[in-house]
């Protein structure tokens, strides 16, 4: 297969991946019995974007489980007074690259594209591509040949014609202004506005013309609406997946923190008698990010004896707050391990750190330290 028809082929198959619905076309009548996707009908008031070029669901819920996070799109106000009906008319003939291209007929495809532009400037446009097809045919390497048929197929309406030109000469010259140009007025006739921004963003960098930039002033403001259209909608979509992603942590934590809960009595002081029953305490409330204080005392310390009594009430107005009672004799490993050097001392823990501490029958100052670190 010439290198012609290769690109026709894949031109032809990528605008029927952007939207399936050119298939029930009445002039591709011989795909029947092929599978072809069921023709969908928009709903009322909906943009049809298919006509245009570019299938665009502009009301579509992103599906998720949790239905009262649905995001449903909005419309997109976009300009669509110039857009067209998409032409399916059967391919335009294309040259043969293989073909050898002499001096001749080099010269013959010159005299034919002259002819072409006298019949566009009589406005006799059907007569300026027959004569652009023969200039073509002999001499299928040039990229202002195709170009230029490209543009007189932008004249006549047929913008899928002209993007397989336009295709074609960029394929040859990668860096066809014209070729740009004219795909991009092409692909906006559609309404495929990104990709049409693109195309005349280029060729105006390439070789900038007044109509490049009157077409731009059209098409970059619907660029840009579905671009931000898109940038708001990617946001939404991430904030969902985040919710969804908090509400499944919390579910796997709520067993844990069950249990953790389950470790901890509630309004009341908690005996502890080594450092075995200790860490579980600890770790249960650090899994429900409570403030836990440890109490150290001793059977022969004054103080502290006035102070216990203080410290069950605490525990039973504080009830969210963890409240552990130590005594040195007893729990001596727990005493070493954190350093205790006189009683009572008080270490406030959160979050599996010590954040604060209390030496001495401080009552005031103890509680002052809990309003400050229970929140």
């Amino acid at each position: 297969m010439d290198a012609a028809k290769i690109i026709e082929r894949e031109h032809f198959i990528d605008q029927c991946k952007i939207c399936p619905s050119i298939l029930h076309s009445p002039s591709l009548v011989f795909f029947k019995g092929a599978r072809v996707p069921p023709e969908t009908k928009p709903e009322k008031g909906d943009i049809n974007m298919s006509d245009s070029g570019e299938c665009y669901d502009s009301k579509r819920p992103i599906e998720d489980d949790d239905d009262d996070d649905d995001i449903v799109e909005s419309d997109i106000d976009l300009d669509n007074t110039d857009v067209v009906e998409p032409d399916n008319d059967p391919p335009q003939k294309m040259g043969d690259p293989a073909v050898e291209v002499t001096e001749e007929k080099r010269d013959a495809a010159q005299t034919e594209k002259a002819k072409a532009m006298d019949a566009i400037s009589e406005g006799n446009l059907d007569e300026a591509i027959d004569h652009l097809t023969e200039a073509i045919v002999l001499n299928p390497i040039s990229a202002i040949l195709y170009a230029t048929r490209a543009s007189v197929f932008v004249k006549l309406k047929k913008p899928h014609a002209a993007i397989c030109d336009a295709d074609a000469a960029l394929a040859i010259n990668p860096n066809s202004a014209k070729g740009y140009k004219v795909r991009g007025m092409a692909r906006a006739m559609l309404g495929q506005w990104e990709q049409a921004a693109s195309d005349l963003q280029m060729a105006s960098k390439l070789d900038y013309d007044d109509e490049i930039g009157s077409v731009l002033k059209k098409v970059e403001p619907n660029a840009r609406k579905i671009e931000e259209h898109r940038i708001k909608y990617e946001r939404l979509q991430k904030e969902r997946e985040l919710r969804k992603a908090e509400r499944e942590r919390k579910q796997e934590a709520e067993p844990q923190e069950r249990e953790a809960l389950s470790a901890l009595n509630e309004g009341q002081v908690i005996g502890i008698h080594s450092a075995r029953e200790l860490d579980p305490k600890l770790n249960a409330a650090s899994k429900t990010s409570r403030l836990a204080i440890l109490y150290f005392t001793a059977t022969w310390c004054g103080p502290c004896r006035m102070i216990s009594p203080i410290f069950t009430s605490l525990a039973a107005k504080y009830p969210k707050v963890v409240f552990l009672k130590v005594d040195i004799d007893e729990a001596r490993e727990v005493a070493s391990s954190w350093n205790i050097s006189s009683v009572p001392t008080f270490y406030f823990t959160k979050n599996g750190k010590e954040i604060d501490k209390v030496v001495g029958a401080d009552k005031n100052g103890l509680e002052r330290k809990i309003e400050q670190h229970a929140g």
